[in-house]
């Protein structure tokens, strides 16, 4: 039973299983004229209640997540989720409030959005801020929106924005959905930008280079003033993705560094859920010289000391979600922020930092970092010392419970360097040292197993309940 799907488990009467005849009456005894409503096939499965739990709760069992597992995935930071904050947005001014209910009546909505708003604005030294975009590459979409409003409003046409070829894949995509032409800056032997090319490449065409710190390779870009001064001299901005924010946050702020423009990934960095096709959240946050062209809606406090959404500045890109955005995230953002306050913030990017470091010390002898220095909140490791590769050694760590890190080099595209065989390993602050040594002595188990038994590494995973997926197909 554990391989079908909702419509295999229809049987014809199943849905009245549980109650049996005593159903028909019961329901006879409480309808009203006023709730009475004929019966009318829709083409839903019938299936009892008791085997659709059972249904529902073996597809749990079967999925990994950070929950019931550690989960190292590379750049994709999959923080645990305190569930404190799940009661919080549950809270029935919140849950039973309904979208299309008058503006006014959901002062609630607005006071959290114009707190969450200063927030978000003072860990990355912004000045103004949306919270309706529904995801982190839709806040960056945002972002470049209002980039390109911005050019055509200077009469500016600049179709060019610069993308560092260690870029996580949405850059080019909301680069190119924005209706701008993609160029790709080279990284340097030490794993940063490569300055001389990014020079070269900053023409009068180019409206902005994308860029996050610490980079995709878990490296921080030491060349950023550097960087922004050279973008800002060219007349063009500078666009934070902030999907390694986790690395930084409450230590140093992109705003400083010069950026003019970044998107928040609050599964990553806030603690939210992600995963299973949303909902999420990416706030997007600029300077003020952005400001004008804010997606709406954006909350603000009147005179009279209460927040209510802002109409439309004439220059904004317009609505990016339909209604308010993903409100029951954003209270999870906001209640995982009220509780770790400025210094837990510190903390918790501080600990990410190291529980990387440990990582990477503990298992360079088995995969040896690609660069060998300290790396910030992710690591990357090479497959070089392995019989078989970086894919077959993580589909193996699937058989031991651990989910496999990101895998570079076969089937990237522009990746940096000639990298056959990586992964990319991010265990965040939210492991413990146990949990990291654990993680360690199954990576040494597989690496042996790599050595010693190689047939078996090439045929994992081998005790999922899925079948291997040809990797050719």
């Amino acid at each position: 039973m554990t391989s079908q799907t909702l419509l295999e488990l229809h049987r014809k009467g199943a849905a009245s299983d549980l109650f049996a005849g005593t159903q028909a009456k019961q329901t006879a005894k409480l309808a009203t004229p006023d709730f009475a409503r004929p019966r009318t096939a829709i083409g839903l499965p019938e299936i009892s209640e008791v085997d659709v739990v059972r249904h529902f709760t073996r597809l749990s069992q079967e999925s990994h997540g950070v929950d019931n597992g550690p989960y190292p995935l590379g750049s994709c930071t999959m923080k645990y989720n305190p569930k404190r904050n799940d009661e919080l947005a549950r809270l029935p001014g919140f849950a039973q409030a309904h979208p299309l209910q008058p503006a006014d009546s959901l002062g609630g909505v607005w006071e959290l959005y114009e707190r969450l708003q200063g927030m978000v604005c003072e860990i990355t030294g912004m000045d103004a801020c949306c919270l309706a975009p529904a995801a982190g590459a839709h806040g960056e979409l945002a972002g470049l929106l209002m980039i390109r409003a911005h050019f055509q409003t200077l009469g500016q046409p600049r179709p060019v924005v610069l993308v560092p070829d260690s870029a996580h894949g949405t850059n080019p995509a909301s680069a190119a959905m924005a209706g701008f032409d993609c160029r790709i800056v080279p990284s340097s032997p030490e794993g940063r930008v490569d300055m001389p090319a990014l020079r070269e490449m900053l023409t009068p065409d180019v409206a902005a280079f994308m860029l996050t710190n610490p980079s995709t390779l878990g490296l921080f870009e030491d060349q950023i003033v550097e960087i922004a001064e050279l973008v800002h001299r060219n007349g063009s901005l500078l666009y934070y993705d902030g999907a390694n924010l986790n690395a930084l946050m409450g230590i140093v702020r992109p705003g400083d560094m010069g950026f003019d423009v970044v998107h928040v990934n609050v599964h990553k960095t806030f603690a939210t859920p992600h995963g299973g096709g949303g909902p999420g959240a990416g706030p997007v946050a600029v300077k003020k010289l952005l400001a004008p062209y804010l997606p709406v809606p954006v909350a603000v406090r009147g005179a009279d000391g209460v927040a209510r959404p802002q109409s439309g500045a004439d220059l904004s890109i317009g609505r990016m979600k339909s209604f308010h955005g993903h409100v029951g995230v954003l209270l999870r953002a906001y209640g995982y922020l009220r509780t770790m306050g400025a210094a837990g913030l510190r903390e918790a990017s501080e600990n990410a930092v190291l529980n990387a470091n440990y990582l990477q010390h503990q298992l360079a002898d088995m995969l040896p970092p690609v660069y060998k220095q300290f790396c910030k909140h992710e690591t990357l490791l090479s497959g070089e010392k392995l019989n078989t590769s970086a894919r077959q050694f993580a589909k193996r760590l699937i058989d031991y419970g651990i989910h496999p890190p990101t895998l570079v080099g076969a089937g990237c595209v522009y990746f940096p360097g000639d990298l056959k065989s990586a992964m990319l390993i991010e265990p965040t602050e939210t492991e413990s040292k146990a949990s990291l040594d654990y993680q360690v002595g199954i990576f040494r188990r597989v690496f042996e197993e790599d050595a010693t038994d190689e047939a078996l590494v090439e045929s994992a995973p081998v005790s999922r309940k899925l079948a291997r997926i040809d990797p050719k197909a």
